[in-house]
């Protein structure tokens, strides 16, 4: 089965919260729920959601303080969903890194396709155009498909986990470049992950025992010794060309 992309709805509204909740998930979507800022934080920590709706009036802080500690490790996209309908409250979020901002109340449609422009738009600027249009990455005999959350070795499922997905995934989007180990982890795992990588280097092994012939000689996935990993370049299509 394939993986749905994952919703934080970070509310403290209970009838608003259902709502969404209700809304999101007739819709396909994984919801996930915080009730504050600091549960927030925990859960874009642990469970690396796709898109994130944000409340501006949280309890224990202000949405804008939640976004502006957000933006300094991630770049999850955050749609705020706020009852703040003044022109200013909407430029502060904007300038503090939120990548849309809708007011209450809002018609379930609109809120529906301002969710698919920001994954859309989460896939652009991960700087691969390719992705973007298409939803998928290939490499030789290596597919990964973004839209099914699946990873292919010559046309046949390699049966990631979610967590060895993700790592795929990223190093996907930035294909032909170095990703560090500290990059990888704060990306997958937030800034909590801290600096040891064990975690990653777990992951990887398991990574190339399922789409690596030869794990000593990597066709796909390679190690910077002491700096970290690097997707072999995509193939492009003719009209990348």
């Amino acid at each position: 089965m394939a993986l749905r992309e994952r919703i934080l709805i970070v509310e403290d509204e209970a009838s608003i919260q259902k709502m969404l909740r209700t809304v999101l998930s007739a819709n396909g979507y994984e919801v996930i729920e915080a009730l504050t800022g600091a549960e927030a934080l925990s859960m874009v920590t642990s469970h690396c959601p796709d898109v994130i709706l944000l409340d501006l009036g949280l309890p224990d802080m202000d949405g804008n303080d939640l976004l502006k500690s957000l933006r300094e490790w991630t770049a999850t996209p955050v749609i705020v969903v706020s009852a703040r309908t003044q022109e200013m409250d909407k430029v502060a979020a904007i300038d503090l890194g939120a990548d849309d901002y809708i007011t209450k109340p809002f018609g379930t449609s609109e809120l529906l396709a301002r969710i698919r422009m920001a994954i859309r738009h989460s896939r652009a600027m991960r700087h691969n155009d390719h992705i973007a249009r298409t939803g998928t990455f290939q490499s030789g005999g290596l597919t990964i498909d973004y839209n099914k959350y699946r990873v292919y070795v010559d046309g046949v499922d390699a049966h990631l986990t979610q967590g060895e997905y993700r790592i795929v995934a990223l190093l996907g989007r930035y294909a032909g470049r170095v990703l560090t180990y500290d990059f990888i982890m704060k990306e997958l795992w937030g800034p909590a992950s801290g600096g040891d990588n064990k975690i990653l280097r777990v992951n990887m092994a398991n990574i190339r025992r399922k789409i690596e012939k030869n794990t000593a000689a990597p066709r796909y996935i390679f190690t910077e010794v002491g700096v970290g990993y690097r997707m072999a370049e995509g193939d492009l299509d003719e009209e990348d060309n």
